[in-house]
């Protein structure tokens, strides 16, 4: 059974910096893709950032510059850096990933396997 599992969120004030963490379990090769996404209350949910198994990344340009994703394979670990967090950035953010989708895209409904969320929320 494969399962995902945030932590890493909490509250910061703007400008303030956050490192998401993603503990992957159950998969015998790393996912081909891996991503952050947020969903925001009256917004729809949105794809932040993608990773594939050979460490390409992708980022929607809302967070270009600010914010990195990466992954340790031999932690089974995805990372999420955020900096110069804005409080336009306040969302429950998701770890998410697809063991055999190619190419990896920025699109949530892609994904099979979620973690359970954690909450960033930025102050102004």
């Amino acid at each position: 059974q494969v399962q995902l599992v945030e932590s890493g969120g909490g509250s910061v004030q703007s400008g303030g910096s956050l490192r998401l963490s993603c503990a992957a379990s159950g998969y015998r090769v790393s996912p081909n893709c891996m991503g952050w996404f947020r969903h925001a209350p009256g917004k729809e949910r949105e794809g932040v950032a993608i990773i594939n198994r050979y460490g390409t990344t992708l980022a929607a340009d809302s967070v270009k510059g600010r914010f990195t994703i990466s992954k340790d394979d031999a932690k089974n670990t995805l990372y999420l850096q955020m900096n110069s967090l804005k409080p336009e950035d306040t969302a429950m953010y998701y770890c998410a990933a697809d063991s055999y989708r190619w190419p990896c895209a920025l699109k949530a409904d892609l994904y099979t396997t979620w973690g359970q969320g954690t909450q960033v929320t930025v102050s102004s």
